[in-house]
């Protein structure tokens, strides 16, 4: 995004989302949970997930607002839902993938992915309701691909088959495309947590390139993440450097699904 302000939000936005897909119900169950980022040491935004999934679908949806001096700058506020199946593979097979948010004076801006079979391949298409004015990437681009969240869903399972090594997954968000690459760090004896290290590399959409909000970042970004060594997989901390300052991320508290959280 165009201005500091902005660029905090995207970044906070792409942590979050790494964050929502690495918690992992026993059961068929929607888990809910509150987090609070922090840049520099003050509050940034405030963010809600919820996640639920089962041996053959999923549904991840997200929630965030800005605080503070970013609040004042951007006026950011946005959700995002995945929906897919969970197949054999280790790759979940993403369905649809939509996004709402406001960000400054631009209010109600959509983006919308459909995931469609063609030529032996998947391919990521814009959905009726998006409202982009970026031409989307050329197919090359777009073809057995994830959305975000389902890149989350992703790194979830390979957690879950007990990867403690790396792996590599293509992501596109609509209008960029990048890789994750995802290494899990050597645990020391003693150590309650796994730490996890995730590099996004931009592959198109990045240089010379322009969104509808300004020219985005295409330098690599390491996200390091701290979570619980158990079969939960309880995500405890996220850091990201945003301008040479550190962003932080932090679980606030899990919540009832009957009685969701409040803001």
């Amino acid at each position: 995004m165009g201005t500091a302000g902005g660029r905090l939000i995207a970044a906070c936005l792409a942590a979050l989302l790494f964050l929502a897909g690495l918690v992992s119900p026993a059961a068929a169950e929607e888990v809910s949970a509150l987090y609070q980022a922090y840049w520099a040491g003050l509050p940034a935004g405030e963010i809600r997930l919820s996640l639920r999934d089962d041996a053959a679908a999923y549904r991840d949806q997200i929630e965030i607002r800005a605080e503070g001096l970013p609040r004042l700058v951007t006026r950011f506020r946005g959700t995002a839902v995945s929906e897919g199946r969970l197949a054999a593979g280790p790759l979940p097979e993403p369905l649809r993938y939509e996004a709402a948010y406001d960000l400054r004076k631009r209010r109600d801006r959509r983006l919308s992915m459909r995931f469609a079979a063609r030529g032996g391949a998947v391919v990521a298409e814009r959905g009726p309701d998006d409202t982009s004015r970026k031409p989307p990437l050329p197919e090359e681009f777009r073809r057995n691909v994830l959305d975000p969240l389902s890149a989350l869903t992703a790194i979830r399972r390979e957690l879950q088959r007990g990867n403690h090594g790396s792996f590599s997954l293509p992501i596109y968000d609509g209008a960029r495309r990048f890789d994750v690459i995802g290494r899990v760090l050597p645990k020391r004896a003693g150590q309650p947590a796994l730490g996890l290290e995730l590099m996004l590399t931009p592959i198109a959409g990045f240089k010379g390139d322009t969104s509808d909000d300004g020219d985005p970042d295409s330098a690599p970004r390491s996200v390091r993440l701290t979570i619980s060594d158990d079969h939960r997989l309880m995500p405890l901390s996220m850091e990201v450097s945003l301008y040479y300052v550190p962003l932080v991320i932090q679980l606030t508290r899990w919540c009832d699904p009957a009685a969701p959280c409040k803001w």
